[in-house]
């Protein structure tokens, strides 16, 4: 939409709105006639979108095909990294409920790696495909960073996922991190009763990650925004958190281009804080999944 050729003469079609009108419109749409059963069986690792649409391929192509997820329900990203008011929960469960009509079988709550080895799955089945995501947090490393009271938007989003609504009523919520993720974990810290939500982060205002869009949007939802600061050290009293303490960012990256932040020590900003959520960037954790096996081998395909 960005690059619409309309952007010539005034503004970009609203191709986003009109998806969005004929998704609405459409009504259940008839699947498409499966493949003749080749007798092969491929088991896959990870129900999110990737899982999902790898699944729902391999089943039209005619074989036999068993999901392995680790969380208690289908979607992944879709459901445990994408609120609800963004992608309501009644349009994602009927996408998932019409690929598995095509006779896929699942196995929630299943940690591959723990509550079943890797090895079993290769005798088990003619291939495997991995597709976890990214659903572990990184960290920074600062003072209180594990202190109570600090969570990643990763478990945060996590949990309401799951219906595990955290109740920040009346609470003062500080998000550290400048992208999509930081945004929704502000914004769900305010539908979640939030009576203030800071966000924070390395980047300026123009430079930015999050979508303008959904700067906006929280902005328009009362977030705050203090960009072009780094965290020193999250503080507590009593065993909770009481506040975060940040540095003026003067700059992101080298002469290189290469990502190395730097700072002006004396500048310091002090916010007060009843919780702190990190959305400072996510990655894929293959360890128990699959150690020691050849990642790149003919007979294992990979997607994070």
């Amino acid at each position: 939409e960005a690059r619409c050729r309309r952007n010539m003469v005034d503004d970009a079609l609203n191709i986003r709105g009109l998806k969005r009108y004929a998704v609405d419109q459409a009504g259940d749409v008839p699947q498409p006639k499966r493949a003749k059963a080749t007798g092969k069986s491929v088991a896959i690792i990870g129900g999110g979108p990737g899982g999902l649409s790898a699944a729902y391929y391999l089943a039209l192509m005619g074989h036999k095909v068993t999901v392995y997820e680790k969380q208690k329900a289908l979607g992944g990203m879709m459901r445990y990294g994408i609120p609800s008011y963004r992608f309501p929960r009644e349009k994602l469960d009927q996408e998932i409920n019409s690929i598995l009509s095509l006779g896929i079988t699942v196995h929630t709550e299943v940690d591959v790696g723990k509550d079943i080895q890797f090895e079993q799955l290769r005798g088990q089945y003619d291939s495997i495909y991995i597709s976890i995501g990214a659903h572990t947090d990184k960290k920074t490393g600062i003072p209180g960073e594990e202190s109570p009271g600090v969570v990643s938007a990763v478990e945060m989003l996590r949990a309401i996922g799951d219906n595990e609504m955290p109740d920040f009523t009346g609470k003062k919520i500080v998000v550290i991190g400048g992208g999509n993720v930081a945004i929704d974990a502000a914004i769900s810290a305010r539908l979640l009763g939030a009576e203030s939500v800071f966000m924070c982060c390395l980047e300026d205002r123009e430079h930015m990650p999050a979508f303008e869009h959904n700067i906006t949007d929280a902005l328009e939802r009362g977030i705050v925004l203090h960009p072009a600061l780094g965290p020193v050290r999250v503080e507590g009293a009593e065993g909770r958190v009481s506040a975060v303490e940040f540095k003026a960012c003067t700059a992101l990256f080298d002469e290189q281009g290469s990502f190395a932040p730097r700072f002006d020590e004396a500048r310091r900003e002090r916010f007060e804080a009843d919780s702190v959520i990190f959305a400072i960037g996510q990655s894929g954790d293959f360890a128990d999944i699959a150690s020691g096996v050849e990642m790149n081998g003919p007979r294992i395909a990979v997607s994070g």
